[in-house]
Formats: structure tokens, C-alpha cells, sequence
């Protein structure tokens, strides 16, 4: 079974006479306890093309130590990574292979540095004995087993601080303040492999340090802003593969919103980009989108229903309302999770994934797309503001009812497309469009909270009918009905100046400056 450790450690430079000094004199630390020390033996695994070095992944199976193993570890912030630990076995784990497939994809993965280190332990403590962070003085050689270099060593020594579990960030300020006072810099290197690969590369021809962008071809185009774009979401999907994976809290959602956004900016950016390459990319995208929505929107109904019922005051919640609740949540799962897990691990998405890179490394661009970004891309926005406002007017003019909740469904899908084509077009428009993802932004979760309350009612009303063919009472899933009911006419008597905001004259001819 795999177990997974959040990892905050410093790393600095030393040499074979480095000394540590006295760290007793550092805030909070009461002891500085010698371990002695400890062989450790550990390969380091990539594609030839060093993909997860690339990404600042490492992958190893180490010997030696109380934690030897199969060791994953991903960048969280800068000296923060999440370790995911797997027994020591001859060949990769499979759970550790899926977490490297939106990465790897067919690619094999090789043993590409190995590194001996000699470490030399020591803990702090608290007055009480409390572990607050080991610190170790790593004597390291390193040998390149493949790619450009192989067979090339190189050796150093280094001092790394790692946080003890749930100790307080501060201990590691107070020992690097001690550090430093003794001459002992942070390391230039974010971990020994990164170490290992730059001391091992062949030497590279100097080269005459690029020119700025604009300083020499000329300001940015609109093709160039749209890309950037788009590459952000491929880089977020791929990023997002193994937390969802993982189950980690909102990862479902994120990498769902990053295939919207993606699909949308091919939309609204038709004029820029081949729709040859883009439609079938966002056929696919869809696709994807609606097997990750399985999962996050029978989450979001659960956890508003279960949110509506326990704010019941005690006399409102007549008969087994919970039970029913629980009961109807379960039938209502399909076994989705297991299902996302089947799509990540499938060729469509694979080939999906392909095809993204393919498009971020050789665009298909139209002739629009080397134009200045400002006018079109303010283009861009105005026109997909246009159909919003068109929504938001139609919408307005219904009279409530299911008719009213179509409408202002079709406007809340028309409002976050408005907000990621300002999204886009924000490094080249500014302020401007930061105002506007921001008003554009408070429609849309003014629409979604609506559309949530139109499901509920939904899920409320099959809750009634179901309580009452049991023989039990429907009485609180009516006055659940109701309060959602009222929550959605809020709603809808708010619209009219929250989208008043949002179509400020002033603010949509900011746009075209």
C-alpha cells in the first residue's frame, strides 16, 4: 500500500570541511541529537527526453535507510514536495506508473542517475523532546547512466533540513539563520537529481542570451496571447492527472474546469486558430469533460442537500430524513470514481493528450493570428460578451417558471465563456479585462448557484416522492423544495443588478483601448 509524506525541506551548499555549528542557539531548539551514519544507494528513473525532470518530478528506488522503497515525489511550492512511497521491488510499482502517465504516456521509463550518498544525521529537538527537523550533512557521487553524458561522475557534498512531521515552518527560518552565520549558503539546486543532471551534461556552446520578446520581433500577437493560454490548460490537465488519481480535494473539478476552458478558447478564438485541429480536439474535450462531471456533479448536489438538512432546526426533520438521504445518495453512485480511473487509463485520453502537445508545439494558426493582440483579442471578448447580454435579455423576459431556468441555464454557459475569453486576453488587455473576468465572473456564480437550486428541486422532489411511497413523511423535503424555491427567486431578483454591473457602458469600452 502506497503512503504519501509531505516533505518541506532547505538544501545548501557544502564542502568535505564543512562543519555544522551549534544549532541549540537556534529558536526553539533545546537539543542536537548525532544518529551516526547511514549508506544510501539510490537510482533515479526517466524517459530518455528526462520528462519528469523536466516537470522537477523524481523518481527512485533507493536502499538503504529506515525508508527504502519506491520513492514519487511531486513539487508542491518552492522546498515542498508531496512523497509517495512504494516497497522496494525489482521493477516500478504499477500505482506509481499510473501517476506518471499523463507524463510518460508510452514512453519507457530508464534508470538515468545513480547516487551514493554518505549521510551523516542529526535531530533537533524541543525541551520536551519533541522532533522539530532532521538535519543531515550528504556526501554525494553521482553517475549519468544514460542520454548525453553517460558514464560522466561528479561529487559534492550538501546539507538538507527536512521539517519534522507537523513541526512549524519557523524552525527551519531559525536554522537557516544559524547557517548562514556560519558561512553555509542555500544550494542553487532544488534536489540531487537536478544536481546530478547539470554537473553530468556535456558541456554546451555558449550561446548570446536572447533578445527580450518586443524588443526585437515586436510586440506579442494576438495567435501568441491564445496560446499561452491554451498551453496553461494542457499543462493543468496533465498536471492534474495523477491528483485525481490521488482523490485529492477539488482535483475532479479543476482538471474538468481546464477542459472547459480549453474548449471554449477554441471557440471563441476561431478566427485564430485552424478549426480543422480545434472541433475534433474539442469533440474529445467535451468527452472528457462530461466523464469527469459524473463524479463532481453528484458530489455537489449530495453536499448541498446534506448541507440543506442539517441546517434544519430538529422539529423540521420529521421521519428517517438522513437515512433516506444516504440511501438515495448511494443509489445515485455509479461506480464513477472507478470510472474516471478507467478513462485516465484509456487509449482516448492518451491520444487526447497527444494531440494537445502536438497542437502546443506546432500550432495550426489562421492569418488573424499575427495580428496585434489588443483589437483582437478585445474582439474576441466584446463578441462573446455579446451573446452573454443576449442571454442574460432573453432570460430576463421569461416569465419564471422552467422556461426562466432553461434560459438563465443557457446564460450561465454563455457567462464562463465570456470570463475565460477575458482570461486570455488579460496579459495583453490589462486592467480592463481583469475588471471584466471579475463582474463576468459574479454572473456566472449567480447563474450556477441558480442551475444548483433548479437540480435540487429536482432531487428534492424524487426524495418526497420516495419518502411518501415508503409510507413516511414528505413533509421536510417540501419545505426543502420551498426554501430552495425562495433561493432561486433571490436569485433571480438579484440578476438584474448584478449583470447591470457587468454591462457597465464604461466598463466594455475600456475594452476597446
Amino acid at each position: 500500500m502506497a503512503d504519501t509524506k509531505r516533505e518541506i525541506e532547505r538544501k545548501y551548499e557544502a564542502t568535505d570541511d564543512t562543519r555544522l555549528p551549534d544549532l541549540t542557539r537556534a529558536a526553539g531548539v533545546d537539543r542536537m541529537v548525532h544518529l551516526g551514519l547511514t549508506e544510501l544507494d539510490a537510482v533515479y528513473y526517466d524517459t530518455a527526453d528526462l520528462r519528469l525532470a523536466a516537470d522537477a518530478l523524481t523518481l527512485r528506488r533507493r536502499t538503504g535507510g529506515a525508508d527504502e522503497g519506491w520513492h514519487l515525489k511531486f513539487p508542491v511550492a518552492t522546498g515542498i514536495r508531496d512523497e509517495i512511497r512504494e516497497p522496494l521491488t525489482d521493477t516500478l510499482p504499477p500505482p506509481m506508473a499510473a501517476l506518471l502517465r499523463s507524463r510518460v504516456r508510452h514512453a519507457e521509463v530508464i534508470p538515468v542517475v545513480r547516487l551514493l550518498s554518505a549521510r551523516d544525521v542529526h535531530h533537533l529537538t524541543a525541551a520536551d523532546g519533541a522532533l522539530l527537523a532532521e538535519i543531515s550533512v550528504d556526501r554525494v557521487l553521482a553517475e549519468r547512466l544514460a542520454g548525453e553524458g553517460a558514464g560522466t561522475a561528479a561529487a559534492w557534498t550538501e546539507i538538507e533540513v527536512e521539517l519534522a512531521d507537523d513541526g512549524d515552518p519557523a524552525i527551519l527560518d531559525a536554522v537557516e539563520k544559524r547557517l548562514r552565520k556560519a558561512g553555509v549558503h542555500p544550494a542553487k539546486s532544488a534536489s540531487k537529481l537536478a544536481h546530478a543532471l547539470a554537473e553530468t551534461a556535456p558541456a554546451q556552446p555558449e550561446e548570446r542570451p536572447e533578445e527580450p520578446p518586443g524588443k526585437k520581433d515586436g510586440p506579442r500577437t494576438a495567435g501568441d496571447h491564445v496560446l499561452a493560454y491554451v498551453r496553461r490548460q494542457i499543462r493543468a490537465i496533465v498536471d492534474l492527472d495523477p491528483a485525481v488519481r490521488r482523490d485529492l480535494p477539488d482535483s475532479v473539478h479543476k482538471m474538468r474546469v481546464a477542459t472547459r476552458r480549453l474548449r471554449s478558447t477554441f471557440k471563441t478564438h476561431r478566427k485564430l486558430l485552424d478549426r480543422e485541429v480545434t472541433d475534433p480536439l474539442g469533440a474529445e474535450l467535451k468527452w472528457l469533460a462530461a466523464e469527469l462531471g459524473l463524479d463532481r456533479d453528484q458530489e455537489v448536489l449530495e453536499q448541498r442537500l446534506g448541507a440543506r438538512v442539517e441546517a434544519l432546526p430538529a422539529p423540521l426533520a420529521l421521519g428517517p430524513v438522513r437515512g433516506r438521504l444516504r440511501a438515495w445518495s448511494a443509489a445515485h453512485r455509479t461506480g464513477s470514481r472507478r470510472r474516471i480511473i478507467g478513462v485516465l487509463d484509456g487509449e482516448r485520453y492518451l491520444d487526447l493528450l497527444d494531440a494537445l502537445d502536438a497542437l502546443s508545439a506546432d500550432p495550426s494558426l489562421r492569418p488573424a493570428a499575427a495580428h496585434a493582440p489588443e483589437k483582437a483579442l478585445s474582439r474576441a471578448v466584446l463578441k462573446d460578451y455579446g451573446r452573454l447580454a443576449a442571454r442574460v435579455e432573453h432570460a430576463l423576459e421569461q416569465p419564471p417558471g422552467p422556461e426562466r431556468d432553461t434560459a438563465l441555464h443557457e446564460a450561465r454557459k454563455a457567462a464562463k465563456r465570456a470570463r475565460y475569453a477575458g482570461e486570455a486576453a488579460r496579459p495583453a488587455l490589462g486592467k480592463p479585462a481583469k475588471r471584466f473576468v471579475k463582474r463576468v465572473k459574479a454572473v456566472q456564480s449567480l447563474l450556477g448557484d441558480h442551475q444548483d437550486s433548479v437540480v435540487a428541486r429536482e432531487a428534492l422532489r424524487t426524495l418526497a416522492i420516495q419518502s411518501h411511497a415508503a409510507g413516511e413523511t414528505a413533509f421536510t423535503w417540501g419545505l426543502l423544495y420551498g426554501r430552495e424555491e425562495a433561493a432561486a427567486e433571490a436569485g433571480e431578483r438579484e440578476l438584474p443588478e448584478v449583470w447591470a454591473r457587468a454591462s457597465a457602458p464604461g466598463l466594455r469600452a475600456d475594452l476597446n483601448h
